[in-house]
């Protein structure tokens, strides 16, 4: 299974976590990943010679239109899109600006992107509104790992790869029994892959925009810290008493479950 992915900055195969009780996760079954937009001839090559055969895609419509994946042209490859409007702060900004670029009127899609971040919640608060509406789509994600065929693997992601990918992630990954401390390990991960280049042109377009780069502001859009997803996991246990039982309320069955706890076992 490919490690790296050329022209993304977040892209990882979940292989090798532990389990507990022993045990790891597979590689080749389940990968995540910021937007596939910027892949190189290198990427794409890699993409087209991988095992992976369907994409997930969280993005919204108008992010997608903005900055749409590329694919390689010669290997069909299913996108299936389940679109989830919360998290989705760093795209509504840069869709905030194609829309300034295309009407001449930047300053109406800075009041626009202001008024947003005006009623903007913290991230783990953020969290818990993409799970209490986004219950049909995580479930749909597992499904989808769970149906696919050995030797094929999953890609799910969305623009930055650390909020609604990193949320349906800890949620599978806690659903097959991943020690929790290996979960968070994973979703902070994201922090350090989007810092440098990726971090400072996504706060540079905000800044340009007149939005103050407050320290929400930077955490929202560039950081993944343990406590926002503490927070959300807290949610799911208080809520369903923990990931499993999310994933069956909100439409998974349980042999699907069962299935994809055998999927994801090395």
């Amino acid at each position: 299974m490919i490690s790296t992915l050329e022209g993304t900055v977040n892209f990882r195969d979940i292989g090798g976590l532990p389990l507990t009780g022993g045990g790891k996760t597979a590689s080749g079954v389940l990968c995540r990943s910021d937007a596939l937009n910027s892949l190189t001839p290198r990427g794409l090559e890699c993409l087209a010679g991988s095992a992976i055969d369907v994409i997930v895609d969280y993005r919204t419509p108008g992010e997608q239109e903005m900055a749409p994946d590329r694919l390689p042209a010669g290997r069909p490859l299913t996108t299936v899109e389940m679109s989830l409007f919360e998290g989705a702060f760093t795209g509504m900004a840069q869709e905030k600006m194609q829309q300034a670029s295309r009407s001449g009127d930047p300053d109406a899609a800075a009041r626009a992107v202001q008024a947003a971040v005006a009623q903007l919640p913290s991230l783990g608060e953020l969290y818990t509104g993409m799970l209490q509406d986004g219950g049909a789509a995580f479930a749909a994600t597992a499904r989808r790992v769970a149906a696919s065929r050995h030797g094929s693997a999953t890609l799910v992601h969305c623009t930055a790869g650390k909020d609604r990918t990193g949320v349906a992630i800890a949620l599978i990954l806690s659903a097959v029994g991943v020690e929790p401390e290996a979960v968070t390990a994973d979703y902070e991960r994201s922090e350090s892959n989007l810092a440098g280049a990726w971090a400072d042109r996504m706060l540079g377009m905000i800044a340009g925009m007149g939005v103050p780069l407050s320290e929400e502001i930077i955490t929202l859009v560039t950081r993944a810290p343990a406590e926002a997803l503490t927070v959300a996991m807290e949610w799911v246990a208080a809520e369903h008493g923990g990931a499993a039982n999310y994933l069956l309320a909100s439409g998974l069955s349980g042999a699907e479950l069962e299935v994809l706890g055998r999927r994801l076992r090395a």
